[in-house]
């Protein structure tokens, strides 16, 4: 379960240490969304420290609730370079990174894939950043990706092609410590427009699926459909078929290559 923080963080100490103890008391594993309002390549200096601050401010609160993935949108390009936005963000996220680890709270701060081409957070980005910086990993929204590139990254080929990216910058722990945002998708010539359940939009989730469970992955999915609860369940279904089918075929093999 994910904690909405993306208006704002209303909630104090006390109501932190409740909702740690209602998650552990029922095995529900949560992560947090920090606010929309961040923003490291303002060009407003006031607006990049009040970015910081709300990223610190959620990742501390989350540290509270027991979360330990805190998810963000780490800012726009502008008229700036992409390698030049890259830098800014890595050297924000090295010290905001730094500082939690020197109070102790123990978050994983994750960038996330955006929608839009005029957000900075495509796949390589994020990957780089969690490759080059400790304590950073990557939150992978594949419905942002599949907008972002305006209906394509959507086969099974493509989906596998990513998981090998995931793997050959941040090595087989990579896989095995998934973060990813998933829902159906609206977009236009310049990416994301709305959210969509999935029934409701082109994205070929099933094929999604069948690639995590033939790459054996783990971690946590995140469902961001309007109706989060129903997709939840049919993302749910979708995984388990899937995985007795690779299962299946794995068995086969070994039967036929003792």
């Amino acid at each position: 379960m994910e904690l909405q923080f993306v208006r704002r963080v209303a909630m104090g100490e006390d109501t932190a240490q409740r909702v740690r103890a209602a998650a552990e008391e029922h095995g529900v594993r949560l992560s947090a969304h920090a606010p929309y309002y961040i923003n490291f390549n303002s060009k407003d200096p006031a607006k990049v420290e009040a970015s910081r601050a709300r990223l610190l401010h959620a990742a501390r609160v989350a540290h509270g609730c027991g979360a330990r993935n805190v998810v963000f949108h780490a800012g726009y390009y502008h008229d700036d370079q992409p390698a030049l936005v890259y830098r800014r963000i890595r050297a924000h996220l090295a010290s905001l990174a730094a500082q939690l680890r020197d109070e102790g709270t123990g978050v994983c701060l994750r960038p996330e894939t955006m929608g839009k081409g005029s957000q900075f957070g495509d796949l390589r980005e994020v990957l780089q950043l969690a490759a080059e910086v400790d304590g950073v990993a990557p939150c992978i929204d594949f419905g942002h990706l599949y907008a972002r590139a305006t209906g394509g990254v959507n086969r099974y080929d493509e989906f596998a092609a990513i998981l090998e990216q995931i793997r050959r910058h941040l090595g087989e722990h990579g896989l095995q410590d998934l973060h990813i945002h998933l829902q159906g998708m609206a977009y236009t010539q310049a990416g994301e427009r709305k959210h969509l359940n999935l029934a409701e939009s082109g994205l070929r989730y099933k094929e999604l699926v069948r690639a995590l469970a033939d790459y054996d992955v783990s971690g946590t999915v995140i469902c961001e459909s309007p109706s989060l609860e129903k997709d939840a369940l049919l993302l749910k279904r979708a995984y388990r078929g899937a995985r007795k089918a690779a299962q299946s075929l794995q068995r086969n093999h070994q039967l036929t290559n003792p």
